[in-house]
């Protein structure tokens, strides 16, 4: 890797980056939660002040935050219908990747005119239509994959590239006006941790997107509200010989609670609006069992439904067992932005419509059937939607990105903050 290399592409920057093992890890109390997120972090530091950003800072938690200073500061023209131009906007991006699958060492590949046939990662590795039939729609691209053997870190790192390049485009075009861009690159967001840190106030923006979503034109603004449940199951262990009315199997209760979920309301079975109970860890010997459950719903009096129904679960097994044989300690994650970004903050969204539609992008508003840091920062005063990156099938080997669709979010980001 060199540092000092000066890069004059989105797809310079992502390859640079992609080099960097930044997976996180839900294990470390550290924060960051790994070394190589902080030996990333300190790169990319040096990369944003050869672009010439300013007030470039890595505090103490591993966040990082820039300023582009304004080259306007008058009003937006009214017939666009968009808030003054002096507002501070933000952009946000992580550079952890997932603990799903290894992030280092990847060796990344480029399918130049990608010609809507299967693409042979390695031998028996295969990425093909038929398994995902979102290919097609990139047919002619020039698609960047792995060799099968990681991720690929377009997740967030695709995001980062575009948000540079974005401010490296308008670093060299001052006579473009936009108002006092910001810009915030997190550690950890890939288990759950990456607005731990983050400091609104120091950020100093009226309003902020994350570029984290996926396929192009992805727009979201609502997201799961989350919960996790740890359940506990207290057995009683006796010698099997011996056990007629003696012995508790707490896994054998594990299952019990586990079949008392509704079998139609799963990841698997659902999709869009609909919520569901998740089982991520079931473990246990006969003297005690645990089980981890996440909760996830969009609409509020649902999700209210669905914590309640497992307290409800654990009364229906201790009255079975006996009193504190099943405990169940439930904790919010994150809840759902659309409460704090609709109605009072609609010009964030419509600002963002107009930015694709300008760039050629047709807008696809949906739901996040998971959550991003713009959720929790949401609700710490800044709203914050997000913006599609280019990505595809993240977390695994499979994933890819079209170098096409990242030219047009780094488009869009500039459209965002240009004043006409």
């Amino acid at each position: 890797m060199n540092d000092q290399k000066q890069h004059t592409t989105v797809t310079e920057r992502f390859l640079d980056y992609i080099s960097y093992d930044t997976q996180s890890s839900e294990e470390s109390q550290n924060t960051p939660s790994t070394p190589g997120q902080t030996i990333f972090a300190r790169h990319l530091k040096e990369e944003l002040e050869r672009v010439g950003l300013q007030d470039v800072v890595l505090d103490e938690h591993g966040y990082l935050y820039a300023t582009l200073p304004a080259t306007a500061t008058g009003n937006s023209s009214p017939s666009r219908g968009l808030p003054p131009s002096g507002a501070t906007i933000g952009f946000i991006a992580h550079y952890d990747t997932s603990p799903d699958s290894s992030g280092a060492n990847i060796h990344p590949r480029i399918v130049r005119g990608y010609d809507g046939g299967d693409i042979v990662l390695s031998p028996g590795i295969v990425t093909s239509p038929k398994a995902f039939p979102e290919l097609l729609s990139h047919k002619g691209e020039d698609l960047i994959v792995t060799d099968g053997h990681t991720l690929l870190g377009a997740d967030d790192k695709s995001g980062i590239a575009e948000i540079v390049q974005a401010m490296a485009w308008l670093k060299a075009h001052p006579e473009v006006e936009h108002g006092k861009i910001r810009v915030g690159f997190t550690p950890d967001e890939e288990i759950g941790r990456g607005a731990d840190h983050f400091d609104v106030e120091r950020f100093g923006c009226q309003w902020a997107y994350t570029i984290d979503g996926g396929d192009v034109g992805e727009l979201e603004y609502e997201n799961f509200n989350a919960a996790v449940a740890d359940v506990v199951i207290k057995g009683v262990s006796v010698h099997p010989g011996y056990a007629k009315g003696r012995m508790v199997n707490a896994s054998l209760l594990a299952t019990e609670f586990v079949d008392l979920l509704p079998a139609d309301e799963r990841p698997e079975t659902t999709e869009g609006y609909e919520g569901f109970f998740h089982v991520t860890a079931l473990t246990g010997v006969c003297e005690q069992a645990r089980i981890s459950i996440i909760v996830r719903d969009h609409d509020n009096h649902k999700f209210e439904w669905r914590k309640q129904l497992l307290k409800d679960m654990e009364r229906m097994m201790n009255d079975r067992y006996g009193a504190g044989v099943v405990t169940v300690t439930l904790k919010d994650q994150y809840y759902n932005m659309k409460e704090k970004i609709m109605p009072d903050h609609q010009h964030v969204v419509d600002l963002a419509v107009r930015a694709m539609r300008e760039a050629g992008v047709t807008p696809r508003i949906q739901p996040i059937r998971g959550g991003t840091d713009g959720a929790l920062l949401s609700f710490c005063g800044l709203p914050c939607p997000n913006i599609f990156t280019g990505g595809l099938f993240f977390h695994g080997p499979h994933e890819l990105v079209s170098i096409q669709s990242m030219e047009k979010a780094v488009e869009v980001i500039v459209n965002l903050v240009t004043v006409i």
